[in-house]
């Protein structure tokens, strides 16, 4: 089985508000950007990738939770992140029950740290050549 079917499956089985609001975050991610590609890692999480690690997704008892890798290094111009925002790398949101999804504005933020891996990838490579 593929990491998108696999997704597919967990998708499928939230059958309350969970799946529907997994679907819109995968929806807004992967409309960011033709080439991010969707991955299954640690035992069952949804991670989407593009010159790196971008988000990681969970499905928890009360809300889902979306952790960007590098979340802390990202401009967050629409308030997105609602959590761990004390960390000095990773941030996440945490869309609870009735939460909507701001498709533009998350969006705007998987582009941000798809630019914030290349930038990331660019000074690796430069690094080694020096």
């Amino acid at each position: 089985m593929t990491p998108s079917q696999r997704i597919d499956d967990l998708i499928a089985g939230l059958t309350d508000w969970r799946g529907k609001t997994f679907a819109a975050v995968r929806k807004a991610i992967l409309a960011a950007d033709p080439e991010i590609v969707e991955e299954w890692k640690w035992m069952g999480s949804p991670v989407w990738s593009r010159d790196g690690m971008i988000a990681v997704a969970n499905a928890h008892k009360g809300k889902v939770k979306l952790t960007f890798a590098h979340g802390a290094s990202l401009s967050d111009p629409d308030k997105l992140f609602n959590a761990g925002l004390e960390g000095n790398m990773r941030r996440a949101i945490d869309f609870l029950e009735g939460d909507k999804v701001d498709q533009r504005a998350l969006k705007a933020l998987v582009r941000a740290a798809i630019e914030h891996n290349r930038a990331r990838s660019s000074k690796k490579a430069r690094a080694k050549r020096s």
